[in-house]
């Protein structure tokens, strides 16, 4: 969990084409199943059943075929469904489109980042004019395209604050999930999956007043709780943060005092 990302073998990130797209820095299906495992601690259906792009240019040396199978294969076992390739070298290009992939190079990609429909997302609302109880004081200033979400988010949604914070002010069940490209606030009971910094920024944080996720990441460093979480924090007000650990990250989850 704590490794950097250029030694990752496989990274996620959104894009504004309204699909994931998964950087590869390997393509062989067996090493980028232990990639994953690794990052998301063995979690079966770990996506929401999004669309993914297939993006190669973090492959350093180009193979001379690539097992389309059985990389589709991986990727729907954790509920994303490969829809096309970008940065494939062009003699492997054929090859993908027999395996029913799109070329999402050049012109084609700009057209359709051009004209894809707004993300299913909660629409953003202005800050009420009375507000819950302020936040803690490690807390990171909000960005000013906030989104606020005052409403409980049940098992199945998703919300993504993209280019801001999330502030969530009724709590998040099991099951559900919020990404924020800055820091996540959460002013009640933190369950469900807290992607914060999801578009890499390391200063993200995740603020909550009743830790229990299911799992916190932070600019893509990952922990998962199957053995549970710590008494010291569970059901505490928590922030997870990153720390430098030598040449790498670290996520930290502390305890907060408020009041």
């Amino acid at each position: 969990m704590s490794a950097p990302n250029a030694a990752r073998s496989i990274e996620f990130r959104n894009a504004t084409i309204g699909a994931t797209i998964a950087v590869l820095r390997e393509t062989e299906p067996a090493r980028l199943a232990d990639a994953l495992h690794l990052m998301l601690g063995g979690m079966p259906d770990f996506f929401n059943g999004e669309a993914a792009v297939l993006d190669f240019s973090g492959v350093s040396a180009h193979p001379e075929r690539i097992d389309w199978v059985g990389l589709a294969s991986l990727l729907r076992r954790y509920r994303l469904q490969p829809v096309g390739v970008r940065n494939l070298p062009e003699e492997l290009a054929a090859s993908a489109r027999q395996a029913g992939l799109a070329i999402l190079d050049g012109a084609e990609l700009r057209e359709r980042q051009a004209t894809a429909p707004p993300a299913p997302q909660a629409r953003p609302e202005p800050a009420p004019a009375a507000q819950p109880a302020p936040a803690p004081a490690a807390a990171p200033a909000l960005a000013a395209n906030t989104l606020y979400i005052d409403r409980p988010l049940r098992s199945g949604q998703q919300v993504y604050a993209r280019g801001g914070d999330l502030v969530l002010l009724a709590g998040v069940s099991n099951g559900s999930e919020v990404i924020a490209d800055g820091s996540i606030h959460c002013y009640g009971p933190l369950r469900g999956r807290a992607l914060a910094g999801a578009q890499g920024n390391t200063e993200a944080r995740i603020v909550t007043t009743n830790f229990g996720p299911e799992l916190v990441s932070i600019a893509g460093i990952y922990r998962t709780f199957e053995q549970g979480i710590p008494a010291s924090i569970a059901g505490q007000a928590a922030l997870v943060r990153l720390i430098a650990s030598g040449s790498e990250h670290k996520l930290d989850i502390d305890s907060l005092q408020l009041g």
